[in-house]
């Protein structure tokens, strides 16, 4: 069996139970030497086969979890985030499925979540953006046209864009050309929950600036809405006038007892 496993986004006690129980238990571990936090690895057993995938193309990583499973051994395929997110899974699963051997998937934290948590910030606000648009800017790999950060900026909604800390100018232009306004409030978050982590907040018009100051140029999220604003509104959901299925409203209940 095969388990490609989510890291989290940095700090080692965010991986999920599950991760950390699997590779306590896994004889081979194939992890991206790169992205992930190798504190991780204090994690796996004693004896455990480690393969660091960052010198490795597909074929190679393939062939360490398909020799893995023909000899019975539980393998962890260990990625940073999310696997689902920007984790190149997919061609390694269809390639497992080729070759007949079974995998499961564990999700992690996604490092938009840590860098979330790290502003100290909701990415939805009420009044204000209901929507998270996760996206990258185009580079050596490219994007589909109707997704071009022009084209998602004209929603207006929070974004969080990957892969794109070297393309600052780039994505700063394109953001300001799609629609939102250059006083947009905005973020850098390089490292999100490591111990070296660097929040920069920004505008959309210092986005290039601000990276060049604090000389960010890869491993970090860049994050725009203005959600990351001042609170204009309060969600419904704890007013005290508002009722749901748990809770009836204040105005309802004034003056009424309760008993046991």
């Amino acid at each position: 069996m095969i388990w490609f496993v989510g890291a989290g986004p940095g700090a080692p006690d965010l991986i999920t139970v599950r991760g950390a129980r699997l590779l306590s238990q896994a004889d081979v571990v194939v992890y991206a030497g790169s992205l992930i936090n190798p504190e991780l690895l204090d994690l796996c057993g004693e004896g455990c086969a480690l393969h660091d995938s960052s010198g490795m193309d597909l074929g190679q990583i393939v062939d360490v979890m398909v020799r893995a499973d023909a000899e019975g051994l539980s393998c962890v395929r260990l990625h940073t985030g999310d696997p689902s997110l920007y984790g190149a899974v997919r061609e390694q699963m269809e390639a497992l499925r080729a070759c007949g051997v079974s995998f499961e998937v564990v999700p992690g934290v996604s490092s938009f979540l840590g860098a979330a948590a790290s502003l100290g910030t909701e990415l939805t606000s009420p009044e204000v953006s209901q929507t998270v648009i996760l996206t990258r800017a185009a580079g050596r790999t490219p994007v589909p046209k109707a997704e071009s950060l022009a084209g998602l900026a004209s929603f207006g909604c929070t974004m969080v864009v990957f892969l794109s800390a070297g393309r600052l100018r780039k994505v700063q232009d394109e953001l300001l050309a799609g629609g939102y306004d250059k006083d947009t409030p905005a973020a850098i978050v390089y490292r999100a929950t490591w111990p070296d982590e660097l929040v920069c907040r920004c505008s959309v018009s210092t986005l290039a600036e601000c990276g060049r100051r604090n000389r960010i140029s890869k491993t970090a999220l860049v994050v725009v809405g203005e959600a990351l604003g001042d609170l204009r509104a309060q969600s419904r959901l704890y007013d005290a006038a508002f009722s749901h299925g748990f809770r009836t409203s204040r105005n309802a209940t004034e003056g009424a007892g309760h008993a046991r």
